[in-house]
């Protein structure tokens, strides 16, 4: 099988007899050599020990005088969070169910280190996938991405590569000239998706959101996979083209503009925000679901944010639906 988003860190995990990634000292390692972890040149003394220790130990308890004694508050910060998460992880028994109980517990973690479990799990779920455009629509789950309107119809780009690309326009227009900037990127399709797999990690595929049906069914299997690997719901999520006849009983906002849309048509109101996506997801085992909401379909609002950036939160999903016993199986 093709490999894909190797900087996950997927092939560092081992699994459980369930399919769920268990906690590695190799998974741990690579956390440590994070930028945003690993000490700069300029850092003190008790950093670099700290961080000399763990790459020898990557379990090893850390006491608060050793935190205390960091001289930079950015760096305290960002070690404060890397070990609550590391030990949430270890004590939850596998990636999923710390990530799971992060979410229910309303834990705050940096968006971040959110980000990478987010993608290491859908990676988890998505394991054995063939198909480019639902992985390529599975990275809006972890990466925010810039909307671009051409033709009348939405092109999703990564948002930390177009950020890239300004300042390259800024510093360097000829430069970006001759590279082609953002229209210079390559929007997947049928005569290139074969190229996915090598560039996976760069991010730098275009998703044709609102003119190839395609790239929404990618997202509806991308939906699908996360809820059947997290919540082990045996459910169909289909992408819809129109909102006319919704008979709305139960809706989740896959964003927080897709929740503004959600409630404004719950109370029958003027959309705030702008809808790129609607799905329906339907649920076969309607023992999992509330008694009064059984054989009904869910509906799945994505909007588009003010700044024109979508930023889907993938816990919306975990803690939405109408669950009977809304607990990991």
């Amino acid at each position: 099988m093709p490999e894909f988003w190797v900087a996950s860190g997927h092939h560092l995990t081992r699994l459980d007899k369930a399919g769920r990634m268990i906690v590695t000292d190799e998974l741990i390692l690579a956390w440590l050599a994070r930028p945003e972890v690993l000490p700069p040149p300029e850092a003190c003394a008790a950093e670099r020990a700290l961080h000399k220790r763990l790459m020898e130990h990557p379990r090893a308890k850390v006491s608060d005088m050793e935190l205390i004694a960091l001289q930079d508050a950015d760096a305290l910060e960002n070690w404060r969070f890397l070990l609550a998460l590391r030990d949430r992880l270890i004590a939850a028994g596998t990636v999923e169910e710390g990530y799971a109980r992060i979410v229910q517990d309303g834990v705050t973690i940096p968006v971040v280190f959110m980000s990478q479990l987010v993608q290491l799990i859908l990676r988890n779920a998505l394991d054995g996938c063939t198909d480019p455009q639902t992985l390529r629509a599975a990275e809006c789950f972890f990466r925010p991405q810039r909307s671009h309107i051409q033709d009348d119809n939405l092109f999703l780009a990564d948002e930390e590569l177009v950020q890239l690309l300004e300042q390259e326009m800024h510093s360097s227009p000829l430069t970006a000239m001759l590279s082609g900037g953002i229209d210079g990127l390559d929007v997947l399709s049928d005569s290139n998706d074969w190229t996915y797999w090598s560039r996976s990690d760069a991010h730098t595929m275009v998703l044709n959101f609102g003119g190839d049906a395609t790239a929404r069914a990618g997202m509806a299997a991308a939906i699908g996979a996360f809820l059947k690997h997290m919540l082990g719901l045996d459910c169909t999520v289909t992408a819809q083209t129109s909102m006319e006849n919704i008979d709305l009983q139960w809706f989740v906002g896959l964003d927080q503009a897709g929740t503004a849309i959600g409630n404004a048509v719950w109370r029958n109101q003027p959309l705030p925000a702008t809808l790129v996506g609607l799905f329906r997801l339907d649920i076969a085992d309607d023992v999992r679901v509330t008694p009064d909401l059984r054989g009904q379909p869910i509906w799945l609002f994505l909007g588009l944010g003010a700044d024109g950036a979508v930023r889907i939160k993938p816990q919306n999903l975990l803690t939405g639906l109408p669950l009977a016993v809304p607990v990991l199986n």
